[in-house]
């Protein structure tokens, strides 16, 4: 239980210490094509050293998510994973010159505190391997979401940056149930479960429209979709299908503290990628040290 929390929390220092490098390289990246989502984005932000740093950080967080599902319930690792901008917040002060205000240091507070409540309130993780159909349910959604990202990039301003962010939600979401729906780690395991595959196409169209966000979308919106979508519907599905529960007596105060935790990490929506001007004009932004030059 111990291990898994503390699995959870390095995961979101992680991920949210690459988000900053990312969105950094992200808004440093000449646009592409007119469309939202641009799959050969990925491949031109891969020439930025900090891109490259951050998906580091992100191979050594997912691997620490993996420890944390296995041990904690689904809606505490989602929450403790929704935390990961309050990290971004804290890391970009000194790095990209941003100044974090009263309410949103009360609001890094707030996440902490949700976390905490969740710490003395969840349960062990759910024991319910999962049926087929479920298996199989979370495969085609992963193959929708993929879809639906495409067609979210067409869309206009801020319903394409919110479309995208609770895209990319949904997809680390699958990424989320589909760990806990392996329980088996041979090759045939692997090759024969359907949640094998759909964590491959959740992570990459989580990655995907992530990055297209950053780069084009609204700050603020975009991350909001993404961690309503990361944690709200994985959590459902570990309650309904997985069994994962609270300790005995404590359901109000866990769900206290994934309110605190969720509500905390919306507030810091902004921090979810670099600073810049926020435009939905698809143009190369400056470099990363006039970013930070213009910041007040």
């Amino acid at each position: 239980m111990l291990l898994g929390m503390i699995c959870a929390l390095a995961s979101a220092v992680c991920f949210g210490t690459a988000s900053v490098f990312q969105a950094v390289a992200a808004r440093d990246t000449t646009a592409g094509t007119g469309s939202g989502v641009d799959a050969r984005l990925l491949l031109r932000v891969l020439t930025q050293w900090r891109y490259l740093l951050g998906l580091a950080l992100d191979g050594l967080g997912f691997l620490l998510e993996l420890v944390a599902l296995r041990r904690l319930p689904i809606y505490t690792v989602g929450a403790a994973l929704a935390a990961t901008l309050a990290v971004t917040a804290v890391v970009a002060a000194p790095v990209l010159g941003t100044r974090l205000k009263r309410a949103e240091w009360f609001a890094v507070t707030v996440v902490c505190g949700g976390l905490a409540l969740l710490a003395l309130s969840s349960g062990t993780e759910g024991h319910r391997a999962g049926t087929p159909a479920l298996r199989i349910g979370v495969l085609v959604f992963a193959v929708a979401v993929l879809a639906a990202g495409a067609l979210a990039g067409r869309l206009p301003g801020r319903a394409r940056a919110a479309a995208l962010g609770l895209g990319s939600g949904f997809g680390f979401g699958v990424v989320e149930v589909a760990v806990r729906l392996i329980d088996g780690f041979g090759p045939a395991d692997l090759l024969t479960n359907p949640a094998t595959y759909a964590l491959l196409i959740g992570g990459a169209a989580a990655f995907l429209l992530l990055t297209s966000a950053l780069q084009r979308g609204s700050v603020t919106t975009a991350t909001a979709g993404m961690v309503i979508g990361e944690t709200l519907g994985p959590a459902v599905v570990g309650v309904a299908w997985l069994g994962d529960r609270t300790r005995e007596g404590l359901a109000p105060l866990t769900v206290a503290g994934f309110a605190l935790a969720v509500a905390g990490a919306l507030a810091l929506a902004r921090f979810g990628e670099a600073p810049a001007e926020q435009s939905d004009v698809p143009v190369a932004e400056p470099g990363p040290a006039a970013v930070v030059a213009e910041r007040p």
